[in-house]
């Protein structure tokens, strides 16, 4: 027989499907838990197949996670960190990579739930959900208060009968939903959108009675954490005891320890209002009295003015200081009119000073020639026409001859 017929040749197929069926045959590596810490994580958001590497000091194994086993986790897998992985060993044969085939996994020295919590409180925090100053204030007088939560729990209950003995002014309307398990959440959610829609609320309460960390993961859920930010109408959170913590308490506008403790910050309480009107009314009553005493008092100093005895008196004050006033206005004119004839008799002088006519009295006469004042004899030659001015006429005249050496006429 040749060499050739003596060899057994396989494809890489079959030696890779051979080292799998080795690999799957195995009952250590049928089911086993591995402890290793997360490296080279991606998570394949159009698969939902989770893939990574788990690696200790020494080694390194690669691992999948397909989409049906992911889906069950409650925290986010990542890099660096340590988790607690059950699965079976096999070969991918396209690769020929051996690797863990995860069905379970969960955080080394913590619980899923717990990881889950921390990564969405962070998450949120993060994104501003928790700040103070997007936080609104509860109303002080509440006329409608909405109530989210199981109409069949002790919590209910408690809310009802603290509301109705502190405050029964205010409506109470009731949105019973499911608390716990798989479709609280989105009952919860939805809830809360009918109360911000339909307006029919001043401010919301929404809780349960204490449980654990698994009864109380509802509130936990990031979708109804995001409904509660987003609520117009400010949010009361009650869940559990007083040491339960939940998303739900951080994101709300307020946390109350208790339902009960939720259902006595919603409201005031009567009995303290009527305290306190009673006092504002005692406190009222004796301002009024003082006030009146005070203003009787002055009344009486004002009757016992002499005005108030006897009203003519005021009159005839009044009447001498008019008295006195126009007086005062006369004096102030007549001074007024002196100082105005002294100026006119000044300006007046000074006028007839300046007057020709009263030059002409005094013999002068105002010659003039074509309408012109002739000034000097010069200017006049024998025939010429002129008009002499006197003081109590005017004449015409004809000079008959030359004026000698300019100074006659």
């Amino acid at each position: 027989m040749s060499e050739t017929n003596e060899r057994r040749i396989l494809s890489v197929t079959q030696v890779n499907m051979y080292v799998r069926s080795l690999l799957e045959s195995s009952v250590h590596l049928h089911d086993l838990w591995i402890m290793g810490e997360i490296s080279n994580f991606t998570d394949h958001y159009k698969s939902g197949h989770l893939y990574m590497s788990l690696k200790d000091e020494n080694a390194l194994i690669k691992a999948v996670m397909f989409r049906q086993y992911a889906a069950k986790l409650q925290f986010k897998p990542q890099s660096g960190m340590r988790v607690l992985c059950r699965g079976r060993v096999s070969l991918y044969e396209r690769d020929g990579q051996y690797q863990l085939y995860v069905t379970e996994m969960q955080p080394a020295g913590a619980g899923a739930l717990a990881v889950a919590f921390e990564q969405l409180k962070e998450k949120l925090k993060t994104q501003g959900l928790f700040d103070q100053a997007r936080k609104r204030p509860i109303p002080k007088f509440p006329d409608r208060i909405a109530v989210i939560t199981s109409e069949t729990g002790a919590a209910v209950r408690d809310i009802l009968n603290i509301l109705a003995r502190r405050y029964p002014v205010a409506q109470v309307v009731l949105c019973p939903v499911q608390v716990q398990g798989d479709t609280a959440a989105p009952q919860m959610v939805q809830a809360l959108r009918q109360v911000n829609e339909r307006r029919c609320a001043d401010v919301i309460i929404i809780g349960r009675g204490g449980g654990s960390m698994e009864d109380l993961w509802a509130f936990n859920d990031e979708n109804l954490a995001r409904a509660v930010a987003a609520s117009e109408i400010p949010v009361i959170s009650a869940v559990g005891h007083e040491t339960d913590f939940t998303i739900c308490d951080f994101v709300a506008d307020l946390r109350a320890p208790t339902p009960s403790a939720a259902a006595e910050l919603a409201v005031p309480d009567q009995t303290e209002l009527k305290n306190r009107l009673r006092a504002a009314q005692y406190t009222l009553g004796t301002l009024l009295k003082r006030q009146y005493t005070q203003k009787q008092a002055q009344l009486q100093t004002l009757l016992q003015k002499q005005c108030m005895r006897d009203p003519l008196f005021l009159i005839d004050r009044r009447r001498q200081d008019i008295d006195l006033l126009l007086m005062r206005l006369k004096a102030a004119f007549q001074q007024q009119v002196e100082r105005w004839k002294t100026l006119f008799s000044t300006e007046a002088s000074r006028l007839a000073a300046m007057n020709p006519l009263s030059v002409l009295l005094r013999g002068y006469a105002v010659v003039t020639k074509e309408g012109q004042i002739v000034s000097q004899a010069a200017g006049l030659r024998s025939g010429d026409q002129v008009k002499i001015k006197l003081h109590d006429g005017e004449k015409s005249a004809i000079i008959t001859e030359e004026p000698i050496n300019g100074n006659e006429g």
